[in-house]
């Protein structure tokens, strides 16, 4: 990597690449969700979810669970896995033990798990990254 922090695109690339790299039967579903990169989280959207620092936002996954979809949901748009490269950058800094492309990898995983119908709980029971 050189010295200048990769741009949105190259984020980009390696969510789309890891979500390529999904086993089968998660494929067609997760080809389902937009997935949009941004440097960082919309104010109203911190805002909305009570988050004081932007940085504490790194993923976001917007939209219904596919365990709670029904046929007779009135669909509002596509479900949305958002991840926000600035406050990614700065937890790659700050933890320093880690590839750049693991961590977005990792935060693109855990925001997919929350389509499939993961929580955080779930999720935290067989990932231990945050340890």
């Amino acid at each position: 990597m050189t010295d200048h922090p990769p741009d949105l695109a190259w984020f980009e690339r390696v969510a789309r690449d890891t979500v390529a790299a999904l086993p089968a039967p998660f494929l067609p579903a997760a080809k389902q969700v937009v997935l949009q990169v941004e440097d960082w989280p919309h104010a109203d959207l911190l805002h909305e979810m009570e988050i004081g620092d932007r940085l504490d936002l790194t993923g976001l996954y917007e939209g219904i669970p596919l365990t709670e979809k029904s046929v007779m949901d009135t669909p509002f748009g596509p479900d949305i896995v958002w991840l926000f490269r600035e406050p990614i950058l700065a937890e790659w800094r700050d933890r320093g033990d880690v590839e750049l492309e693991a961590l977005i990898a990792h935060v693109t995983i855990h925001e997919f798990a929350h389509h499939f119908g993961w929580s955080d709980d779930d999720i935290a029971v067989i990932d231990p990254w945050w340890e």
